[in-house]
Order: C-alpha cells, then structure tokens, then sequence
C-alpha cells in the first residue's frame, strides 16, 4: 500500500516519539530503581554496623561484668581454702542480678569449683574450652563467640540444653543438609584470671548468655535501626543471628506469624559468608519474602566462621516504587505522543507543498537539464534547502569536472606508489658496499690463514664485519621505510671515527675508481651526540654520490671543523666536495625529494632514495644539510650536527 507523505511524516514523528519515549522511559526506570536499590544497599550496610555494635556491646557487657567480679575478695578466698557456701550464694546473685546464663569458676587447672547455675555438678574440666583456655595461658581477660556442646550445657543445666535443641525446619533455597536436629548452643562467654595476693594464678571466673531462643539482641537491633517501621503489615526490617546457616535468634516471621527459629540461609548466601567468609549485601530470599540484606560472618576467638549476623529490609516497598516510577514515565511518554500526533500533522502540511517543487525540480536535473531552478516562498530551513538546491545545480558541472581531476590526481599517486614494489631492486644498491667490505675483510682472514701470517688483527676484522653485518639489516629496513620518522639511537661518538670507518669500507671502490681522497680535520672537534650507524650511512650516501659524479676518477675532499655561534662552540660541521660533473641548477631544490632522481634504474625507473634518506637522518640529529654546486666543476654537501 502507498502511503502518501503526510501520513510518512506523521508516522515517523510518532516513531521516532514512541522510540525516544519508550527508551527513556526504561533508562529512567532502570536509573531510578537501580538508584534506589543501591540507597536501600547503604542503608542496610549502615544497619549491619549498628547490629554489630550493639552485638558487640552485649559481648563486652559479659565481659565487663566477669572482670568486674573476678576481684571480689570471696572468690580469691575461696579459692584459696574458704568457705565454698558464701561463694556459692554470691555468684548466685550476680547471675541472677546480670541475667547470665553461666557463671562458673574454675581452679588454676581449669577444673570447676563451682557452678552458679548448677552446684550440684563440678570436679570436670574445662581446659579444653577455647575461652578458658585462653585466659589460663595468657592470663588475660577475654570475651568471644563460642559453641558449647549439648554435654557441655547439661552440666550448666537441663533448660540451656533444651533452648538449644533446635529442629531443622526445610527452607526454600537453603543448602541440603543431612541432620534434621541442632542440639549445640551458640554462646557469648568471657573469662577473667583470679589471682592470689601475690599475683600467682589461682584459676578463671567465667560467664555467658546463650543465644539459641535469646531474642534480647536482635529486638534491640530492630527497635534501633528500623523503630518499629511496618510496611503492608509487614516488618520493615528484621535482624537474626544464625549459627552456622540455622536462624537461632530472629525477628523474621513465618507465614504463620511465628518467629522463624529452625529455618536457615539460603545456598547463595550460605557460600559467600560461612564458606568464603566475605560479607553479603545484596538481594536475598529470606524465608518467605525477598529482602535488601547484608549478612557478615562471626567468628570464634580462633578466626573461625561459626555463624553469621543479618540485618535486612523487606524489598517490597522498593519494587513498589520502581513500578510506580515506570508507570509515571509510561504517562508522560502517552502524553508526549498526543502532542507528537498533532504536531506532527500542521508540520507535514507545512513541509508538504516546497517539498513537491523539490521533487519535480529533482526529476529535471536527473534527466539532464543543470538549468532547472526552484522558486520557493518558504522561509526557514525549506528556503534554505531550496536556495542549497538551486546552487548544487549550478554547480554540479564544476564539481563533476574536480571530481574528475581528483581521480586523475589519486590515479597518479597509486601509480607513484606503485614503485614501493620495486623498492627491492633498490636494496643491492645500499648494501652493496657494506657487504663488499664484509667480503674483502673475509678474504682478509682467509689469506692470513692460509699464509699462517699474524692474527692480532682478526678480532678488529671481526668487529667491522659484526659492525656492518648489522648494519646491513638497518639499511634494508630504512630503505623500505624510508618515509617513517625514527628515533635514532643516541650515544656520544667521534665524528672522526664515523668518517674514518665510512672510508674504511669504501677504500677497495676508491683504488678501483681511481679516486684521490683527502680528509681534513681542522683543530679540536669535540663529540657530538647521535646514532653511529645512522650517520655512517649518511657519509657513506654523499661519499656514493660524489663517486658517481667522477667517473673517470678525481678528487674527493672531506673537510670537519668546529664551528661558532653568538661566540660558543654550537656545531661540528664536515663539508664533502668532489670536482665530478656537478648538479643542475634546476634540479638542486628536488635532489632531497623521495624518488627524485637523474640515474635510470632497470627498467627505467630510478630509486632516488639516498639523498631523502640522509636528509632524514640528519633531521632526526636535529642538523641540517645544505648544497651547493656548479655543473663541470663539482659539488660540496655541508653537514652541520649539533655537538
């Protein structure tokens, strides 16, 4: 079906509205409710600091009361010989007095004198609790988590071993576990030393509340933190200590309203804190209903894991207004819509009638007539357009004809380029001399040998032939990438010894091409800093170059000097002459350019490399290189390097 323009426009109007609405309406949603999921994150994290602040506080209130009483002077004196039935009457109080579940003294080997909960059973030992212990060896005051065995609780008393009998209750998402009952209590206990009047040990007072069906903690952690908050009838916030994965002090509901004492933690939650032993904060099933929560592991006074502390605040009322959230945007984006319609249906009668003059004048400029223009009342952007149009038909021909150059340009640049493939011929070129060196040095050795003449000199040989050997492989790689700009590898040399060594190579071509060499060296030249190999590949460039130029032989001179700026010592500066055929005048701006050069290579085609290679070099020396030269008389390069 044909749509006609207005009813395109109106629909892509509404598109591009309902796209534009639609996408900010899921990036608000998503901002907003990750927003506040992460609020709820650090509001629970805070929570989780006040749970154990306040689960510390009761830790050091055992404490503070076992210290506070190991100093009486019955419980010294007692221990000592005196009458066990005054001892007996007094620690009765204080437990009752402190509501502590235990308070049990022991003698200097830790066995129980006396058990304020229970008198009737005493004699055993209890060296081998961990908190006990602890205090008979170091002799300190102490106060930790701790799980005591059903045996160990019958002995303080038949009610503490029923409060921590506990039946598994099956929880969705926890972990498989195989026991169906948890008889162990989990206890905050401190111990303080009793000593004589001389400071000689003479045994541990210690205490604790046992914290299976002890819901003084968390309650007091949720009229803290969330002060009685409810939301749909529903506790805003709840706390729970769990020994190992089992809720045995919670504020967490069953379905049944009941405190949800025997369920446990889920899997996930399970192996990040008991297992890993990191915190969690982060979404979690609890029970019956999803929660913000954050859980962390206690630990025993070894450093290990026997349970964790929660807090957590029910999820629901940030879903809520997560989805509150997304229905106001959803709103606004209804709204933008309508708006969208009946905006969109004015604009596309107003576009409607200029863009059908555009249409026509288009189908007579693709039907070959340049000559067509547009006349337009509009003003705004359809003037402009129109005014745009009838300029890129006057223009058309113009353009089409640069096009046309700009393709004959790219054309002859390819074709320029293309001689990068051939650049291989190039390479005998410049490493012809140096592996000619390389061949006479061997020839060299393989005399000497032979001859069994002296060999003093064969490690020098050796060390040109390493030196050049090397050098060969730079030349190749700066001959294929000549255009790169590399930094050379700078170190303090004698421009002396660069000349020398040049010359050295290219001693066996001066004899063959009958040329005379002379060099120069004018008063103190003072080192510069730059890449030996480099800069050798520059003299050994010109002194080519110079060679070529004297075919029938003549006189090559290198002159090297210090030269003076502004009255200090700025530049070395070597001149390279030669008395061959000379440079064009014509042809001196170019002989630095790439590929420029008067020599025919095979085929035809010269490589005019060598000089833009030197160029380069001296460059990247931060010198620079000037010419000058006269045809039939010779040519002088002039170097000057920085020292």
């Amino acid at each position: 079906m044909r749509l006609t323009l207005r009813t395109k426009l109106i629909i892509s109007f509404l598109v591009v509205v309902l796209i534009t609405g639609f996408f900010a309406t899921w990036v608000g949603v998503r901002l907003i409710g990750s927003g506040i999921i992460r609020q709820a994150q650090d509001k629970v994290r805070v929570d989780l600091n006040s749970a154990r602040h306040i689960y510390q506080d009761k830790l050091e209130e055992v404490k503070y009361v076992v210290r506070f009483n190991v100093n009486r002077f019955f419980i010294r004196d007692v221990l000592l010989g005196g009458d066990i039935e005054f001892l007996q009457d007094e620690l009765r109080r204080i437990r009752e007095r402190e509501a502590l579940d235990v308070l049990t003294a022991t003698d200097k080997n830790g066995i129980v004198v006396f058990r304020a909960k229970n008198p009737a059973v005493y004699g055993d030992s209890q060296a081998g609790d961990e908190v006990v212990n602890f205090t008979l060896s170091n002799r300190e005051v102490v106060a930790s988590t701790v799980i005591v065995s059903r045996e160990e609780l019958l002995k303080e008393g038949n009610d503490l071993a029923e409060r921590a009998h506990i039946k598994l209750i099956p929880t969705p998402r926890a972990k498989p576990r195989p026991e169906g009952v948890e008889t162990s209590g989990m206890m905050i206990k401190a111990a303080a030393p009793v000593f004589d009047y001389g400071g000689n040990l003479l045994g541990v007072l210690y205490g604790g509340k046992l914290l299976n069906r002890d819901y003084e903690i968390v309650d007091e952690v949720k009229e803290t933190v969330y002060q009685g908050q409810t939301y749909k009838g529903k506790d805003m916030g709840t706390a729970t200590i769990f020994q190992g994965d089992l809720r045995i002090s919670t504020n967490v509901k069953r379905k049944d309203g009941s405190r949800a004492i025997g369920t446990r933690v889920s899997e996930e939650v399970n192996n990040q804190v008991l297992v890993k032993g990191l915190p969690w904060i982060e979404r979690a099933f609890v029970v019956n209903d999803w929660y913000i929560t954050a859980y962390e592991p206690i630990r025993n006074i070894r450093g290990n894991i026997i349970g964790i502390l929660y807090v957590g605040i029910l999820e629901g009322k940030f879903v809520d207004m997560r989805r509150r959230t997304m229905w106001m945007f959803l709103g606004i984006t209804f709204a933008g819509i309508m708006v969208a319609t009946i905006a969109s249906y004015f604009l596309a009668n107003g576009v409607l009638k200029p863009i059908k003059h555009l249409v026509w004048a288009s189908k007579q400029i693709a039907g070959g007539d340049l000559t067509y223009r547009v006349k337009l009342k509009t003003k705004g952007e359809i003037g402009e357009l129109g005014e745009a149009f009838n300029f890129m038909a006057s223009s058309l021909k113009d353009r089409d004809e640069q096009l046309k150059e700009r393709a004959k340009q790219t054309i002859m640049k390819s074709e320029r380029l293309a001689t990068l493939g051939k650049l291989a011929a190039g390479v005998a070129h410049e490493i012809n001399n140096p592996i000619s060196g390389i061949l006479t040095y061997i020839k060299l050795l393989s005399k000497k040998l032979e001859k069994g003449e002296d060999t003093s000199e064969f490690k020098r040989y050796l060390t040109i032939m390493e030196r050049e050997t090397a050098r060969v492989g730079r030349t190749v790689k700066n001959l294929l990438d000549f255009s790169r700009k590399q930094e050379p590898d700078i170190t303090s040399i004698d421009i002396n010894e660069v000349i020398e060594q040049s010359l050295l190579l290219l001693n066996k071509s001066f004899t063959i091409g009958n040329i005379d060499v002379k060099r120069e060296s004018m008063g103190h030249i003072p080192k510069i800093l730059g890449d030996f190999g480099q800069l050798q590949q520059v003299f050994i460039n010109l002194v080519l170059n110079s060679m070529q130029a004297m075919k029938e032989g003549g006189r090559l001179q290198i002159k090297i000097r210090s030269e003076e700026s502004s009255g200090r010592l700025c530049f070395v500066r070597i001149e390279v002459s030669d008395n061959g055929c000379g440079i064009p005048k014509r042809n001196i701006p170019k002989i630095f350019d790439p590929f420029f050069t008067t020599k025919g290579g095979k085929d035809g085609i010269g490589l005019g490399l060598g000089l833009s290679i030197v160029q380069s070099i001296i460059n990247a020396h931060n010198g620079h290189i000037h010419v000058e030269s006269k045809v039939k008389e010779g040519t002088t390069f002039t170097v000057w390097l920085p020292i």
